[in-house]
């Protein structure tokens, strides 16, 4: 099960996307819960991993950041490297980003998230995340 999270610097979840299964890929939900043609991130600092590489051409704003791949391995360049540019732009990216891996394991301490989850209701996956993600911000505040 997938989920699409949105979080601020100081780990605070600000959305949190519907759930898919796991073979969706995660720029896929984000395209269908955030539709491009909406300005969704025309005045927000996003960083994101490179799950998501075609959201510079596809969102509006200025501030979306996305790590630079590695170039791939050819007869022409058979070791590939990044630039130190590169590189010291993609540490930059990562740590930030940390926090928003750090809020995802902290929704994961709730155990219901890591265990398998025998549902049988309609949406309940939704409504169990929620409420962890719920009870994550709650815990912030303290």
């Amino acid at each position: 099960m997938k989920n699409t999270v949105l979080s601020t610097r100081d780990k605070f979840i600000v959305f949190l996307g519907h759930t898919f299964t796991g073979h969706n890929h995660d720029y896929t939900m984000l395209k269908e819960e955030l539709p491009p043609e909406d300005d969704w991130f025309v005045a927000l600092k996003v960083l994101v991993d490179l799950g998501y590489l075609g959201i510079q051409k596809d969102y509006t704003g200025e501030h979306i950041k996305v790590p630079t791949r590695k170039p791939r391995k050819s007869k022409k360049n058979p070791q590939p490297q990044l630039t130190d540019a590169q590189k010291a732009a993609n540490r930059a990216i990562s740590q930030v980003r940390i926090f928003v891996e750090n809020a995802i394991g902290g929704l994961k301490r709730y155990n219901i998230l890591v265990h398998r989850f025998r549902n049988h209701i309609t949406d309940l996956d939704d409504t169990v995340i929620g409420i962890c993600a719920g009870l994550w911000n709650f815990s912030l505040s303290y």
